[in-house]
């Protein structure tokens, strides 16, 4: 199907949603969560239409472009007009002669030269020139129990080292240069939802089948620390910029702060009514943005726990959320097979809940 671009305008005390057509919306150049006077906010719609919607959102490290899944191929669009942009090859995951595997999980490396897929296929990973779409090399694991897909991918902040997490609970660090793999870090559970590094890139998180985020070790692949207290399955995790807190989203509906250091629960998030599928801390550490299996993307104060915002208009559950490095717009991808890019310098969004 044709990709549809719309913009849709949010209107001021209501979820209601209109249509119009596409024009090129200035890029504002503000701190993230910033009031300022604009218009109602904007949102740019991406209509993938595709059958099983979309898993997965990036921003490349200059924020120009935004990657998503789309079934066994990524594509990639202008982060301000929200248009495809063309590539030399097209991403495509080729793995043994013909066949193809669906894209789990995309991540852009921080040095901004390659985009790499978890494959719903067992043990692979796919690694491609982020500047032709090319495809660099694949990684795989011919483990006895690795018989399920890849859930999760993150690129080390060096952008030399990928962790991967599995449906199996194979949880591993690769070489990115070489597609070598260079530690199998151990977890006691069936099944690894998602994998984070800190910005020093000196421990990895991981969120599990055990309702468990587990902090590891880089250098050593030892296990640094275990924070329970999720109910349920653990689906994502992601460090805050200065690495001191963690968050993390739960089928128990839930979204909680940790401390890093101690371990310790700081906060929880309470407000979405089913699964919380993603989160992402905006750039500077004072927002954290959520999708939820509830259809809708929330907004959070990290210092108050109070919600500052909640974006509806996706007509499925949404499964990744990510901030653009300047904090400017969030991305979300949804199993209604669309990308949306939310203009967060709104006076309207950010008042909504205040009301």
């Amino acid at each position: 199907m044709r990709t549809l671009v719309t913009i849709a305008l949010l209107m001021l005390g209501g979820a209601e949603m209109v249509s119009v057509k596409s024009e090129n919306p200035i890029r504002k150049e503000k701190s993230t969560m910033e009031p300022i006077s604009a218009p109602d906010m904007s949102h740019i719609t991406i209509d993938l239409g595709i059958r099983r919607g979309v898993h997965s959102v990036a921003f490349s490290p200059d924020g120009s472009i935004v990657a998503s899944d789309r079934d066994n191929t990524v594509r990639l669009w202008d982060a301000v007009t929200g248009q495809e942009i063309k590539m030399e090859k097209n991403f495509w995951v080729a793995f043994q002669r013909n066949f193809t595997a669906d894209i789990n999980s995309v991540a852009f490396s921080p040095d901004g030269r390659m985009i790499a897929g978890g494959i719903n296929e067992s043990e692979v990973i796919c690694l491609w020139d982020a500047a032709t779409g090319e495809n660099l090399r694949f990684m795989k694991e011919n483990a006895p129990n690795g018989l399920h897909w890849v859930n999760t991918i993150a690129f080390s902040p060096d952008s030399k080292i990928l962790a991967s997490g599995s449906e199996d609970g194979n949880l591993y660090l690769w070489d990115v240069e070489t597609g070598r793999k260079l530690k199998t870090l151990t977890e006691a559970t069936e099944n690894i939802f998602s994998v984070a590094f800190s910005s020093d890139g000196k421990t990895l998180a991981s969120g599990n089948a055990g309702n468990t985020i587990r902090l590891w070790d880089i250098a050593t692949g030892e296990q640094l620390k275990t924070f329970s207290g999720h109910t349920n399955w653990v689906f994502s995790v992601t460090f805050s910029p200065d690495g001191q807190t963690l968050a993390s989203g739960s089928w128990d509906h839930t979204i909680r702060l940790w401390d890093t250091n101690t371990g310790q629960q700081l906060k929880t998030f309470v407000g979405h009514t089913l699964t919380v599928w993603s989160v992402a801390f905006s750039p500077d550490g004072l927002t954290l943005a959520s999708g939820s299996q509830d259809k809708t993307i929330r907004l959070w104060n990290i210092a108050t726990g109070a919600q500052i915002a909640t974006l509806t208009g996706h007509a499925a559950p949404i499964k990744g959320v990510a901030f653009s490095p300047n904090g400017v717009t969030l991305a979300s991808g949804s199993q209604d097979s669309t990308v949306r890019l939310w203009d967060l310098t709104s006076p309207v969004l950010l008042r909504k809940d205040k009301e």
